[in-house]
């Protein structure tokens, strides 16, 4: 049986360099929604993380576009149909998250802003090393191909929660312990995504600037169906006060404040859609496209912005 480097070699060499922002995070996303979509009664966090890890790709085609030489994103006025009061305050709170930047290019705010960049994406690929190969070890091999392999104590809590998903398939092949199988096997998600939460993404958090922390805050938004309706977002700065997040009292360096939107908002959101799983519907679509990396609008945009203006900017590779 491989080991822990081994897996995560062989997972590795499906991935681009890590030099190549953009186009890792997508094939890493691509990952996580291939698990889900493969065995959806099974890796349930795998199915929740390929939304996260999309989310951190749209703050790196932000930052791509934020670096642009002529300032590509540009703050405009609210239109008249922007005017209602929800609309009203989310257009503006987006502008002002993207004002920060813009409003104080000078050298010093840029490379505060790309050292952000580069934390937004080491946090994506720390996620994806610390987690990754144990999905894939599981898929081929089971309980015994993964549980030897984690590193204790810090993955304590990792590996209790692959002993939760093993007993829920135990479970779930008893007629008689079907419901007890469904609610371990949520659990044992959660528990995913407690340690991913609480033990590997706080470093990386504590360490974005001022605006980095309020540009993620508002940035923490999954939308798994495609809805236009924003009631239907898990969305952090929907969750607490906008205010509360431009202000700091709310931010998602707060791991205290993180869990209690990701517990009472997130979690239950997320739930309603994996229940309604099936293959011909929305979220079957979003993973589909996530799977497939099919290439959004503002990927699009990112390439088009690489070709004809790379300046003296790394290219982040899409």
């Amino acid at each position: 049986m491989p080991t822990r480097e081994q897996w995560q070699a062989i997972i590795e060499q499906q991935l681009p360099p890590r030099t190549h922002y953009l186009a890792r995070n997508r094939a890493i996303t691509a990952c996580y929604a291939t698990w889900y979509l493969e065995e959806p009664w099974l890796f349930k966090w795998a199915g929740l993380a390929a939304f996260a890890s999309e989310q951190v790709g749209v703050s790196l085609a932000l930052f791509e576009l934020i670096r642009s030489p002529n300032n590509l994103l540009r703050v405009a006025p609210l239109g008249p149909a922007e005017q209602n009061p929800v609309t009203s305050l989310y257009a503006q709170l987006l502008n002002l998250t993207l004002a920060l930047p813009l409003a104080l290019h000078d050298s010093v705010t840029r490379q505060l802003l790309l050292n952000d960049l580069e934390l937004i994406k080491q946090a994506n690929d720390a996620i994806f090393a610390d987690i990754g190969w144990a999905h894939l070890a599981y898929a081929r091999g089971g309980l015994r191909a993964v549980e030897p392999h984690f590193r204790l104590p810090e993955q304590a809590e990792l590996r209790d929660a692959f002993r939760m998903l093993d007993e829920a398939v135990h479970l779930l092949g008893d007629p008689a312990n079907y419901a007890a199988g469904c609610a371990l096997m949520r659990q044992s998600a959660v528990v995913m995504i407690h340690h991913e939460q609480m033990g590997v993404l706080p470093p990386f958090l504590a360490r974005m600037s001022d605006q980095g922390q309020i540009m993620a805050s508002f940035g923490a938004r999954l939308d798994f169906e495609g809805s236009p309706d924003l009631a239907a977002h898990s969305w952090f700065s929907g969750y607490f006060s906008p205010m509360d997040v431009v202000g700091r009292q709310r931010s998602m360096a707060n791991s205290a404040d993180r869990w209690a939107w990701i517990e009472h908002d997130l979690l239950p959101k997320w739930d309603r859609v994996d229940a309604d799983y099936h293959e011909h519907g929305a979220l079957h679509r979003r993973l589909r496209a996530l799977a497939t990396q099919e290439a959004t609008p503002l990927h699009q945009l990112v390439t088009l912005v690489n070709q004809i203006l790379p300046g003296d900017r790394t290219p982040l590779g899409v």
